[in-house]
């Protein structure tokens, strides 16, 4: 079965399925060289808005899934996205563009900018990329708050636990395993009785 096949095979009548592992290889790639400061923004844009390879509900199913995981959260998603069009020659496709060039290029930077890393002027730019990565977020989370309102708990519900994490977290100063441990447990159980609820209806 070539590529081609066996993508039609995964992802049924699905025309925005990647193409190839080639395919995969190269978009991740191009991804990850936009990446600078945290991929989201970028990531949502690309898969969601230019290859529409997942919808926006779709997008944050697997990206909740992926900050769930052990490692990057966008090394997760890639290898989701890459093992679920052709398995595991697929997310070691993904898995390679995200990765092979920004380490080239880190390593190439770094050697660079060795010298100057502590001027001034280096930390100034470094803060502002970092302004501009956080507000590149916050763009995006405003953007993916409209797939809430087909989540089985409900859009209220789900910004009540973002407003009580952001409070744990950003006021409070508590430790994130806490606040996952805590409030992580609770929503799950909230979920399945939402979800319950709507197959009874």
């Amino acid at each position: 079965m070539n590529d081609v096949q066996a993508a039609t095979s995964t992802h049924g009548t699905d025309k925005h399925a990647p193409r190839n592992k080639t395919d995969l290889f190269v978009s991740f790639t191009l991804l990850a060289l936009q990446g600078f400061g945290g991929v989201l923004a970028v990531v949502q844009r690309e898969l969601v808005d230019k290859k529409k390879w997942l919808t926006l509900d779709e997008f944050v199913e697997d990206w909740a899934v992926a900050q769930i995981l052990p490692g990057p959260n966008v090394v997760n998603l890639s290898l989701m996205i890459g093992g679920r069009a052709f398995g595991l020659p697929g997310a070691l496709a993904a898995l390679a563009g995200l990765l092979l060039a920004p380490t080239v290029l880190v390593l190439l930077i770094a050697a660079a900018v060795a010298g100057v890393a502590d001027t001034p002027t280096a930390q100034g730019m470094l803060r502002g990329m970092g302004a501009v990565s956080a507000g590149l977020i916050a763009a995006v989370g405003i953007k993916l708050m409209g797939a809430l309102k087909n989540n089985p708990m409900g859009q209220f519900s789900c910004l009540a636990i973002a407003a009580v994490t952001f409070v744990g977290i950003a006021l409070f100063r508590l430790p994130l395993a806490w606040v996952l441990l805590s409030l992580g447990p609770l929503a799950s159980l909230w979920a399945s009785h939402c979800i319950a609820k709507r197959g009874e209806a």
